[in-house]
C-alpha cells in the first residue's frame, strides 16, 4: 500500500495501557468520568526529526488563547493527518449508532470544505502530515472492524493501492447515509462550496448552504427527522472560536435538546481547551470526550494532539469506540484518552 507522498512503512511502538478505574460508590455527576488513558513508549526522537524535517505549520509566538494564526486549520492543509483519523472514526461510530434504528436521520456539517482532497496538491504537501495520518493507517495490521470501515472508504475513492485522494466528512457521509437520510452541508468559502457540490454530484439527499455554519444552525434545527447529528468542525482560525462554539451550542440546544452534537477541536495547551470541557460537561446529559495525543500539551507552537467531544452521546459509544482508539493511538505513535465528561447530568 503506497501514499500519495510516496511509501510508508509500518512503525512498531512499545505501548503500555494504564485503566483509570471509577472508584466503587463514585457519583455520576458532571465532571471527569471513567477515563481510559493509553501511554505509548517514549518517542522523542521522533518528534525531533518531525519537527526538523518540517512537518509542522510555521509558528510564532502565542496569541491571547494560545492558539497561533499561522497554523491553519482548513481542511485542506491537513487531509489525512491523525486529527481526520480520529474525527472520523468517531463521526462513523455516530452513524453506525444512529443506524441502528430505521427511522431516518439528518447529519447537518457546519464547516464542511470541498469534501476530497488531493494527498499531492499544493496544500497537503505543505505539511505533509498525511504520511504519518492515513500513510501509517493503510500499512497497519491487525485493525478492529472500525477502523477498516474507515480505511475502506479512504480506498474507495482511490486507484488500487496508491491512496491520491482522501474524503472529508460530506463524501464519508454520503458514502454512509441511507436513501432516507438527508445531510445539510454549511460552507462559507465559496470555492469550496462550488467544489463540494461538484464532489457530492446531484445526490438529491446532499444539500450544501454557501454560509457560515453557526448561523445556519438556527436555521436547520431541529430538522423535520427530528434525530441526528451536528458535526461543529471550524478551523480554529479566530481567537474566540471555543467561545463561538459554546454560543451557537447553547442556542442549538434551546431548539433541539434531543440533537447529537460532536465537536471537533486542536490540542496545543491544555490551558486553552480545558475550560471549553469544563462547559461541555455541564451542557447535556452524557457528554464523552475522546482525544489523541502525539505529543505533551505544554506549548502552542504545535499541533499537540486533537479532540472530539460529544453531546448526547449514544449509549455505549465509549466500548464502541475503545479498540480502535487504542489501536489507532498505537499505530500513530500517541496515546489515546476516552473519558465521560457527562454521564446523566441534570442539564
Amino acid at each position: 500500500m503506497t501514499v500519495g507522498l510516496g511509501m510508508v512503512r509500518p512503525v512498531h511502538h512499545r505501548h503500555a495501557l494504564v485503566h483509570a478505574r471509577r472508584r466503587a460508590g463514585a457519583p455520576t455527576g458532571h465532571g471527569m468520568r471513567a477515563e481510559r488513558h493509553r501511554q505509548p513508549g517514549e518517542h522523542g526522537e521522533q518528534e525531533q526529526a518531525a519537527v526538523t524535517a518540517g512537518r509542522h505549520a510555521p509558528t510564532i509566538a502565542p496569541g491571547p488563547s494560545g492558539y497561533n494564526r499561522p497554523m491553519n486549520y482548513r481542511h485542506a492543509f491537513h487531509a489525512g493527518n491523525f486529527a481526520d483519523l480520529l474525527k472520523h472514526t468517531v463521526l462513523l461510530a455516530l452513524f453506525e449508532a444512529l443506524k441502528a434504528k430505521d427511522k431516518p436521520f439528518a447529519y447537518v456539517d457546519t464547516h464542511s470544505g470541498s469534501g476530497r482532497y488531493d494527498l499531492k496538491g499544493v496544500h497537503a504537501q505543505k505539511t505533509g502530515e498525511a504520511e504519518q495520518g492515513i500513510g501509517k493507517l493503510a500499512v497497519a495490521s491487525g485493525l478492529p472492524p472500525l477502523l477498516w470501515d474507515l480505511l475502506g472508504h479512504v480506498r474507495a475513492i482511490n486507484d488500487g493501492d496508491t491512496i491520491r485522494h482522501y474524503p472529508g466528512s460530506p463524501l464519508l457521509a454520503q458514502r454512509v447515509l441511507r436513501p432516507n437520510d438527508s445531510a445539510q452541508f454549511c460552507e462559507l468559502h465559496a470555492d469550496e462550496a462550488d467544489t463540494l457540490r461538484a464532489v457530492l454530484g446531484e445526490d438529491t439527499r446532499m444539500h450544501v448552504h454557501k454560509r457560515d455554519g453557526y448561523e445556519a444552525m438556527g436555521g436547520l434545527l431541529p430538522p423535520p427527522e427530528k434525530r441526528g447529528l451536528v458535526l461543529i468542525d471550524p478551523p480554529f482560525e479566530r481567537d474566540d472560536e471555543f467561545r463561538a462554539i459554546e454560543t451557537a451550542l447553547r442556542h442549538a440546544l434551546q431548539r433541539w435538546p434531543t440533537g447529537m452534537y460532536a465537536v471537533w477541536y486542536p490540542v496545543k495547551l491544555r490551558s486553552a481547551v480545558q475550560p471549553f470541557l469544563r462547559w461541555a460537561s455541564r451542557a447535556a446529559r452524557r457528554v464523552l470526550c475522546a482525544e489523541i495525543m502525539l505529543h505533551p500539551d505544554n506549548t502552542p507552537l504545535r499541533l499537540n494532539g486533537t479532540g472530539m467531544v460529544v453531546l448526547n452521546a449514544p449509549w455505549q459509544l465509549d466500548q464502541a469506540l475503545s479498540e480502535s482508539m487504542d489501536v489507532l493511538a498505537r499505530t500513530l505513535g500517541g496515546q489515546s484518552r476516552l473519558t465521560w465528561l457527562a454521564q446523566d447530568n441534570d442539564a
